[in-house]
């Protein structure tokens, strides 16, 4: 295994000008630096990363904390932060507290001297006093749906309105008694997505009947489940708005199961658009999420900006969200962009 001082011989300096190389030392000219990385490249070197936190007081590394390491959505999330934390040349730290305060709490707490700053996704009512106190001890970015924490910059989709264009597009469709399959209690992406559902039948004429809003907990058992007592409804609905893909493949798989034909007997429409959603049968109409460029996003502007921010104000982003029609909602086929556009505010 070669070392620092293999580097320095190869490079013809001294081992404090390699340190300084691979600690972003400013006193080293472009000349040097570049022989320095070619023989560090050419070596297979890498640094101490341990020696290096040591000197420099930096672990070169940012956690992310989500709800849930399972699953495509939370995939496409983590590749887009590992994207840019790898071309910034950092190190990522993964955990989960599974959207419960008391976990993001102990999380935290784990985290707490391993990382440089922190990217967080908590949807759960009570995270944001959690937060504020993290906050006060490191950097951090919140993918957050709308909570906020003081002093926090945040990123987030725009759930509320691509509830209301997937709902919208339905009632447009001849629907009047449409259903929705809602997240988990607490959770305020849930919340967003059912204040989109019941504004878009409100504004548009839909049936507002509290048998209509059957709870879910966004996993494809509880879309089954939850599809079961959609069927058993007295008035039956003719179509559903699910609250995320994973609870529409369960529904799905209910309908088939019952006989209930999509969409000629009941039309389905989902949140996120995961890849499978084009393969399912029939395809699912949906509202999509570009997971990557959120949790890009977020790492880009941890990285950016990883300071204090109390000489600023705190930026809140709301990406934007395409609804995107496919065979289960008995429409032709095509995407069509919601209402409004990425914004950026301070707040």
């Amino acid at each position: 295994m070669s070392t620092i001082k293999d580097v320095a011989r190869l490079a013809g300096v001294s081992v404090a000008t390699v340190s300084r190389v691979f600690n972003d030392s400013a006193v080293v000219s472009p000349s040097r630096k570049g022989r320095v990385q070619r023989a560090a490249e050419r070596l297979d070197y890498s640094p101490n990363v341990a020696a290096r936190s040591l000197i420099t007081n930096r672990t070169y590394t940012i956690g992310v904390l989500l709800p849930d390491l399972f699953g495509e959505f939370f995939s496409e999330v983590i590749r887009g932060i590992d994207h840019a934390a790898r071309e910034a040349g950092l190190h990522v730290l993964l955990s989960s507290s599974h959207a419960d305060t008391e976990e993001l709490i102990a999380a935290l707490r784990a985290m707490r001297g391993r990382i440089d700053g922190l990217i967080v996704m908590a949807p759960d009512i009570g995270a944001p006093k959690a937060l504020e106190r993290a906050r006060a001890e490191l950097p951090l970015v919140l993918i957050d749906p709308g909570l906020g924490a003081k002093g926090c910059d945040a990123i987030s989709v725009s759930n509320h309105d691509g509830a209301y264009a997937l709902v919208k597009h339905l009632l447009d469709l001849g629907h009047r008694r449409v259903a929705t399959i809602t997240g988990p209690p607490r959770n305020i992406d849930a919340e967003q997505r059912l204040a989109g559902y019941r504004r878009a039948l409100r504004e548009h004429g839909g049936d507002r009947d509290p048998d209509l809003e059957i709870a879910g907990d966004f996993s494809e058992p509880s879309g089954y489940e939850a599809a079961g007592h959609l069927i058993a409804l007295k008035r039956p609905a003719t179509a559903v708005f699910v609250a995320n893909d994973y609870m529409a493949i369960g529904v799905l798989g209910a309908l088939s199961d019952a006989g209930v034909r999509v969409p000629q007997d009941m039309a389905v429409g989902g949140f996120d658009d995961i890849a499978m959603s084009r393969y399912l049968n029939p395809p699912l109409t949906t509202v999509r999420v570009d997971a990557y460029d959120l949790g890009r996003r977020a790492a880009e502007r941890l990285i950016r900006d990883p300071g204090d921010p109390s000489s600023r104000k705190p930026v809140r982003e709301v990406l934007p969200t395409t609804l995107v029609i496919r065979g289960s909602c008995g429409a032709a086929g095509g995407e069509r962009s919601r209402p409004g556009v990425s914004r950026s505010r301070a707040r």
